[in-house]
Formats: structure tokens, C-alpha cells, sequence
């Protein structure tokens, strides 16, 4: 597959994709969907918790709420469960950034992009960190799936950082390579996450990483343009501290329990 179709094929559901790696014994597609995501939604949670190789059929069905042959009906192996828990954290990935604000700037894009892919490492930290234990346990073609699904998932940032390019606020750089300094940086929050968390405020680990990138490739004009992103950001964070408290009593932004 190449990456352009990767990036076309992955705007729809990880369940949509996989028919022909995974097989299914049920005709009902939607259902077959359904079940796909009850199954890769608990199997992602009890591989990061107890490791693939720990976790029994048994165990996943029980969370499930169902036989374990019922799993067998939509996914024939192991192997199969472990790549559709994959996709199911991967496509969170996607999803958060295709639903994050847009902005004109295309400076500003790459750091949505960025802040939208660190929540979803931050809200699923075991999750993303099976990605990295666990892909290797995936026959050779399941792993290549993955692979480009993820080249897909970073083309939405690699696409926002050759804007930058264009706008010229970026020197001419590989702009593949760039998105996945930004990506590791993403996944560095939870890997570390034992030790980032006494050093440093979600909100602020995500703008330091981009502060590095940005300084490092801003050209003149890019720099100008940083400085406007960071005066704004600036004058949205007072007016947030001005603005009486949620309803719900929750945090404001960059506070963290």
C-alpha cells in the first residue's frame, strides 16, 4: 500500500479496513464493526494492563460480557484481537486531530496538531505504550498494516508541517522526519511519564516541545510569526484566568492532579 492510499484508506474506521487480514465469520458488516470495536476497546485495555501474552481469550471475553467463542466469530486469532486493539488506539490518534480546532496560521496548526495528539497519549498512557511493546508479537503482515497506518495517521501533521514550509516559516526540511520528532515527543509523555509528571505541566511539556522544533526550523519570518502565535496564546490564558470557574468545577488548563 502506498502512502497516499494508506492516508485515504485510514480516514475510515480501523474496523472498515481489515476484512481481508482479519477474518470474520459473521456476513453483517455493522455488526461485524460493532463487535470489532467492544473487542479492540477491551483488548487494548487488558494488553496494557497485563501484557498480550498474560491476557487469556477468557479473561478479554469476560470483559467483554461474552463467550470467548463469540470473539472467534470476528477475529480467528490471538494475533488478530492484538492488531485490532492497534488500530483502535491509533485510530484515536487520527480522530483527535481530524476533530481539533482548525486556525489560519499554519504555525498554529502544527501545534494543534501536536497539543491534540499528547491529550490522547495523555488519557491513554498504557494504551499508547503498548503500541511499543506489543507490535512486534504481530505476524509480518499485520505489522506492515500498522506501519502504514501510522505513516497515515503522522501524514496530518506531516501535511501541516510542509504549510509551514511553503508559508516560509520553515527552512526546507524533511518534513516526514520533523512530524516524528513531534510524534516522539508525544509519546515520550508517556513513557516518562513517572518522571515528566514531577517536572512539568502537561500544557507546558506540550509547548516545550514545540518551542524546540519551531526554533530549530523557524526562519526569520517564521520567528515573527511565532512570536504573534505566542502573544496569542499569551492573551487567551489571561482571559481564561479572568473567566469565572466551570460550572462542574474543573481545572483550568495546565493544571493537572
Amino acid at each position: 500500500m502506498t502512502r497516499q492510499r494508506a492516508s485515504e484508506s485510514f480516514t475510515k474506521d480501523h474496523a472498515d479496513l481489515v476484512p481481508d487480514v482479519v477474518k470474520s465469520q459473521v456476513a453483517d458488516p455493522e455488526l461485524v464493526q460493532r463487535r470489532r470495536e467492544q473487542i479492540a476497546a477491551a483488548a487494548a485495555e487488558l494488553f496494557s494492563k497485563n501484557g498480550f501474552y498474560r491476557t487469556t481469550m477468557q479473561q478479554l471475553a469476560r470483559q467483554c460480557g461474552f463467550s470467548s467463542g463469540l470473539i472467534y466469530q470476528y477475529a480467528e486469532t490471538k494475533e488478530d484481537v492484538l492488531l485490532l486493539a492497534l488500530l483502535h488506539v491509533m485510530n484515536r490518534f487520527r480522530r483527535e486531530i481530524e476533530q481539533a480546532e482548525d486556525a489560519e496560521s499554519p504555525l498554529e496548526r502544527v501545534f494543534i496538531a501536536l497539543e491534540a495528539y499528547c491529550r490522547v497519549v495523555d488519557q491513554f498512557k498504557a494504551a499508547a505504550m503498548l503500541a511499543y511493546r506489543s507490535t512486534m508479537s504481530l505476524p509480518l503482515e499485520h505489522r506492515s498494516y500498522i506501519k502504514n497506518a501510522e505513516i497515515a495517521t503522522n501524514e496530518l501533521i506531516a501535511a501541516r508541517v510542509r504549510d509551514c514550509i511553503e508559508a516560509g516559516f520553515f527552512r526546507k526540511v524533511d518534513a516526514d522526519l520533523v512530524t516524528y520528532q513531534l510524534v516522539l515527543h508525544a509519546h515520550a509523555w508517556s513513557l516518562k511519564s513517572w518522571r515528566f509528571n514531577k517536572l512539568i505541566t502537561f500544557d507546558d511539556y506540550v509547548a516545550s516541545g514545540f518551542d524546540m522544533v519551531v526554533l530549530a526550523l523557524a526562519t526569520d519570518s517564521g520567528r515573527q510569526e511565532y512570536q504573534r502565535f505566542l502573544a496569542s496564546r499569551k492573551k487567551a490564558a489571561k482571559s481564561k484566568r479572568r473567566s469565572p470557574a466551570s460550572a462542574d468545577g474543573g481545572q483550568q488548563p495546565g493544571k493537572r492532579s
